[in-house]
């Protein structure tokens, strides 16, 4: 048999060396995981900010949909009243004429001379002004004006609409 000799010392360096390749060997593995784990990282950062920018972008969307079928809806809304207050306004405007209309009959087939002529006269008068009134102004103008009455005259307002309160209280309980 060959007798095979034993040198520690050049077992030892070998055993250094497989050991010093396999820290290396260690480090750099050390080394790529962190780095796979860094872009990992980073690719989640990256789609995690894709995602809520498309999140907002979609949130965004459906807002500025919402505001515009409110806006439309508020036009259409406007329209619809602006248009009952035309036809309001139509129909008053009829009524006056029909007033005006009714009193110039009035004055016409009334008597001219008289006690009971300057009355009846006077009376187609107030109505035929009544009419031109209504007829002129529509209800719109009316109700300006009756604002603008109760602005001037506040009191006197609140007691006609006490007495009227009062009067419609009284009917209804009756």
């Amino acid at each position: 048999m060959a007798s095979s000799t034993f040198n520690p010392s050049k077992e030892h360096r070998k055993g250094d060396q497989h050991l010093e390749n396999a820290k290396e060997a260690g480090g750099q593995a050390w080394d790529k995981a962190k780095e796979a784990g860094t872009e990992a990282v980073d690719a989640a950062k990256q789609a995690g900010s894709d995602a809520l920018a498309k999140v907002k972008d979609a949130g965004a969307a459906t807002l500025e949909k919402a505001k515009d079928t409110v806006a439309s809806a508020g036009t259409m809304a406007s329209e619809a009243v602006s248009a009952a207050g035309q036809k309001a306004d139509n129909v008053t405007a009829a009524a006056g004429h029909g007033l005006k209309t009714m009193g110039e009959s009035m004055a016409k087939n009334t008597p001219h001379e008289g006690m009971m002529g300057h009355a009846a006269q006077a009376v187609a008068d107030t109505i035929k002004g009544a009419g031109d009134y209504v007829e002129e102004h529509k209800l719109s103008g009316m109700a300006k004006d009756l604002e603008q009455v109760i602005k001037n005259h506040p009191v006197p307002a609140l007691l006609v609409c006490f007495g009227i309160g009062i009067c419609v209280g009284r009917a209804l309980k009756d």
